[in-house]
């Protein structure tokens, strides 16, 4: 069972969902906004082609829709509690695979002008839970360039097990890069317990279960 793409993840500071078709704007003046902080982390584009644009943007968010219709993946857009109109960041669950291995590459960005604030790693506990939860996948994993010491903290911190070092794994920027691969598995995974009044504005990503509303 596909879960609904009316699904939403609450935190204490944060609210997770699927993107829209309206979010189209919002997406592309978050992308632009974070041009120069997110280029030396994302494969280069093809030559000619804008990822930013309306046209590339709407052609993004249609093709999330579809891949979390059909279980291929998840992708939520990260907005604060006190203005879900604004998004901050990004949260996917890519390449989801089934069969034998039934896992995903878990991908996170978010705004430049949010780092620092323990956001991203409370983002990314909601996912996990929602995860190993209601997309029942047994393995999450990430591949991260040993240089990019945020990524590598967050994931740290979020207790991911570190499995080894992939040599060129990933073209970055116009380059192969190499990546050092974590994993977790969901016998690994210790869902968060469910929120405690006044837990609204605490900073630590585990005071609460992330809630699906579909």
């Amino acid at each position: 069972m596909v879960p609904s793409l009316t699904t939403r993840l609450v935190t204490p500071r944060l609210v997770l969902r699927p993107p829209r078709t309206g979010d189209v704007a919002e997406i592309r003046r978050l992308m632009r906004a974070n041009y120069e902080h997110l280029k030396p982390w994302n494969p280069a584009p093809p030559v000619g082609e804008d990822p930013s644009s309306i046209t590339e943007v709407s052609k993004t968010v249609l093709r999330h829709r579809r891949d979390w219709k059909h279980g291929a993946g998840y992708v939520f857009m990260v907005a604060e509690r006190e203005r879900p109109e604004r998004l901050i960041g990004k949260i996917a669950l890519n390449g989801i695979m089934r069969g034998a291995m039934y896992g995903a590459h878990l991908g996170y960005w978010m705004a430049a002008d949010r780092q620092g604030q323990g956001l991203v790693t409370e983002a990314i506990g909601a996912v996990l839970d929602f995860a190993f939860g209601p997309a029942g996948l047994h393995r999450v994993q990430a591949a991260i360039m040993p240089r990019n010491a945020r990524s590598l903290r967050v994931i740290e911190k979020l207790a991911f097990r570190r499995e080894g070092h992939a040599e060129r794994y990933l073209q970055i920027a116009g380059k192969w890069e190499d990546h050092t691969l974590f994993a977790r598995t969901r016998e690994e995974h210790v869902p968060a317990p469910p929120p405690k009044r006044g837990a609204k504005n605490r900073r630590n990503s585990r005071t609460t279960r992330p809630t699906d509303v579909s």
